[in-house]
């Protein structure tokens, strides 16, 4: 509430789940917002209701449409939210898509998919914003990766490696940025999030999606994930990991006694993927509800 009021933030993936969350929490808070998706009728939805419940203006909030794997449109993109306000004091790249589907069953066309959407869209729209934020010297980049983008998991090796690599491109970049002290590059890694992410993630094959999403109560909920992520960027938080246990649980085991990590996820995988196979949805083999 100190440090974002009047800040100008681009948020990509917008129109629902986190990126929507982030917006309504952002526009009470007061920052000023650009939002990006595909989806422009959603992106309106959630402008609408951004002004709603805030003190906003209808130019406080500019409805960027944006696809990422569009990389040639994201410099004239990056020039419109600079020509509306000025200035981007903070970009938030959310934008992307999970998987649900098993390597050996999946066309490599898949793979190529997700890396071209959450590994090189959000780095070509970074390379514009960071461009900008070096002249000015001071912004922050804050990504939200996942913890898959820590460890591995069953049914989302082609998820796993694009967060892996994000994960590796912004902690090599940040080294690349101590001239800028006033530059921060911020990685959220959150587990399992009330969203409808399920329900457009990758599958077997490009074009086919899960016919159900499941039960997500076990999973936490997207205000206090948000919370959370805007918490990590007004302290400059290098990396912060958010999740309910036993995920978080999970991941200080896989970074700290990753041996015993293994041996657990070998474990909890074989229900993991079980549970994808009956039509449940696979991260509730996690859940304490399900043990």
């Amino acid at each position: 509430e100190n440090e974002l009021p009047g800040k100008v933030v681009w948020v990509t993936g917008a129109s629902s789940g986190i990126g929507e969350e982030l917006a309504y929490q952002l526009a009470r808070i007061g920052a000023l917002l650009a939002i990006s998706a595909r989806r422009e009728d959603e992106l309106q939805r959630v402008k609408k209701k951004c002004l709603e419940i805030s003190n906003l203006g209808d130019k406080d909030i500019l409805v960027l449409p944006l696809d990422l794997t569009q990389r040639s449109s994201h410099e004239a993109a990056t020039n419109s939210v600079l020509k509306h306000f000025g200035k981007i004091d903070i970009l938030i790249n959310n934008g992307g898509r999970s998987q649900r589907s098993l390597f050996v069953d999946t066309n490599l066309d898949v793979f190529s998919a997700i890396m071209e959407l959450n590994y090189l869209g959000t780095i070509s729209l970074t390379k514009y914003v960071l461009n900008h934020m070096i002249q000015r010297r001071k912004g922050k980049i804050v990504t939200v990766s996942s913890v898959m983008g820590i460890m591995g998991a069953p049914l989302a090796s082609g998820y796993c490696a694009s967060k892996h690599a994000l994960q590796g491109f912004f902690n090599s970049l940040r080294t690349e940025l101590t001239d800028y002290p006033e530059i921060s590059i911020i990685n959220i890694c959150p587990g399992p999030v009330q969203s409808k992410i399920i329900q457009n993630v990758f599958t077997e094959n490009l074009g086919k999606s899960l016919e159900s999403s499941g039960d997500q109560s076990h999973k936490m909920r997207t205000d206090r994930c948000v919370r959370l992520t805007l918490v990590s960027t007004a302290n400059d938080i290098k990396e912060a990991w958010i999740s309910d246990n036993p995920y978080l649980a999970v991941c200080y085991l896989w970074q700290y006694a990753p041996t015993w990590a293994w041996w657990l996820m070998n474990k909890m995988g074989k229900r993991r993927i079980q549970n994808f196979k009956s039509g449940v949805d696979a991260d509730a083999s996690y859940s304490r509800k399900s043990k």
